[in-house]
């Protein structure tokens, strides 16, 4: 379509570069608002979310290399596709979830809420970015005779990423978009529903693997990878992983519509927590600043002992009311 927004003589503005930069952009803008009514230090935030940034920008690509060793073994000089190509999007969410565990652990941020904070911001960034893919010519579809299917005319689109020119295509990089955008809004709905921490990331994960894993048969493209040649891509693998995952995580019984969420108690750690062991986040009402327990905690145990006092000085009064 329109690969190079603007060309300069020799030097362009490619145009993937460009909405990628604005979906991360508008990613870290959602994740500091939500931070923000939250209560969180924003600073924190918006550095946990440069970290991130550049541990998914290299992991897509790292993941890619992976997918297409033996090809680029074979032919060192494709890796320059690598540094033009977004890379593949399970690779950067990977490095991105890894490299945010250990910086929320070092800093004890509440790591599940975070969590729930950033997987809308993740969709509504990769329904921007899919554009960039369109744009460019990547992650485009199969052939097809459909009313839906799009055409690529640019030489550079075929020269860069190997986009067939001239054949209608499915437009999977819209599929993909809009898909990212559904899941974007179901996310916005559970945030302000969810009933523990951790609730909305790991209902991310399972719908985006499920979906993800049905628009892979519509792709056309090689370059991402087949665990079992044209039939099980490398993306439809770990979404496989993702999805089990996420329904171990997910409770077998949430609760029935109106009824009001319940939250833990900052002293009862979740059950994952004894699942994992020392690989489990530290529960996110728990965290320390300083080593001191935080203001809410200390007022929360306060109000404790309070109550206790009069339960035990005021047995009477307590009958009475009863009576």
């Amino acid at each position: 379509m329109f690969p190079r927004l603007i060309q300069i003589g020799s030097f362009y503005l490619p145009t993937y570069g460009v909405l990628l930069a604005i979906a991360y952009l508008v990613g870290i803008w959602m994740l500091r608002r939500k931070a923000r009514a939250e209560g969180l230090p924003e600073q924190k935030i918006f550095d946990l979310s440069l970290y991130v940034l550049a541990a998914a920008i290299l992991g897509a690509k790292l993941l890619l290399v992976i997918v297409e060793f033996r090809r680029y073994v074979q032919n060192p000089a494709a890796l320059v596709e690598v540094l033009r190509s977004g890379g593949v999007f399970y690779g950067g969410l990977i490095a991105a979830s890894s490299v945010g565990i250990w910086y929320m652990r070092k800093h004890r941020l509440p790591a599940w809420k975070i969590a729930d904070m950033g997987a809308p911001s993740i969709a509504l960034g990769e329904a921007i970015g899919r554009w960039g893919c369109f744009a460019a010519g990547c992650c485009y579809g199969k052939p097809t005779e459909s009313p839906l299917g799009v055409t690529f005319t640019d030489p550079f689109a075929n020269e860069a990423v190997g986009t067939p020119l001239n054949v209608p295509l499915h437009p999977t990089q819209i599929f993909l978009s809009l898909n990212a955008l559904l899941i974007f809004l179901v996310l916005q709905w559970a945030y302000r529903r969810r009933t523990f921490d951790g609730e909305v990331f790991w209902l991310y994960v399972l719908l985006y693997a499920i979906t993800r894993g049905i628009l892979e048969t519509f792709r056309g493209d090689s370059i991402r990878g087949f665990l079992v040649p044209g039939v099980l891509s490398t993306s439809q693998f770990i979404g496989l992983l993702a999805a089990a995952a996420a329904v171990g995580m997910l409770p077998l019984d949430p609760p029935l519509p109106g009824r009001r969420p319940v939250r833990r108690h900052p002293a009862r750690p979740l059950r994952r927590r004894r699942l994992l062991g020392p690989l489990a986040l530290p529960h996110p009402e728990a965290h320390r600043r300083g080593g001191r327990p935080t203001r809410g905690v200390a007022l929360e145990a306060r109000a404790r002992r309070s109550r206790g006092r009069r339960g035990r000085g005021g047995g009477a009064r307590a009958a009475h009311r009863l009576d």
